[in-house]
């Protein structure tokens, strides 16, 4: 056997049996629902159990990541818009059109991650708007988090689902 093969079976380039691909996909997921909007969320707990320094900190953390994306946004939104539908579109149809494993895992892993940008870029306007300090911006964050969590959820399961019907459909069907 030649390395070139061995290195393929090692690292087994369909995505859905792939191990790897399913460590990535749990770490994303991890990492977007302990990072709201750019602050660990241990961080939120301290800063609602012990007030003082710890909330001021928050309170300018988000602030500064609010900005920071809005800014983005104002300035980029569309053309990212425009460059983010046209690469997942481009997944889409690679993926579930032309049946290319590879195209179709990073469509579902990417297309959920839109969801959660949108959700941050909401999240960003109503703390701008009024929702940046004290009880408000922890309920915002606590609410931001959960709903990344659900997207997150959701994400995983349907891609467990269809993961598992490549899995079968390969092996067991011998498509």
């Amino acid at each position: 056997m030649d390395w070139y093969s061995t290195v393929f079976e090692v690292i087994d380039m369909r995505s859905f049996s792939n191990l790897w691909f399913w460590i990535v996909l749990a770490v994303v997921w991890s990492s977007a629902s302990h990072w709201v909007l750019g602050v660990p969320f241990d961080m939120v707990a301290r800063a609602r159990r012990n007030g003082g320094q710890a909330e001021q900190d928050l309170e300018d953390l988000v602030r500064i990541n609010t900005n920071r994306l809005l800014f983005i946004v104002d300035e980029a939104g569309l053309w990212l818009t425009a460059l983010g539908s046209a690469f997942l579109t481009g997944l889409a149809l690679t993926g579930f059109v032309y049946d290319v494993e590879m195209a179709q895992a990073l469509f579902l892993l990417g297309f959920p991650l839109t969801l959660v940008g949108l959700l941050s870029i909401v999240s960003s306007r109503r703390i701008q708007n009024g929702e940046g300090e004290g009880e408000a911006l922890w309920r915002r964050l606590r609410i931001h988090r959960t709903l990344v969590q659900f997207i997150g959820m959701a994400s995983i399961f349907c891609t467990a689902l269809w993961g598992m019907y490549q899995n079968l459909s390969a092996h067991v069907l011998g498509g």
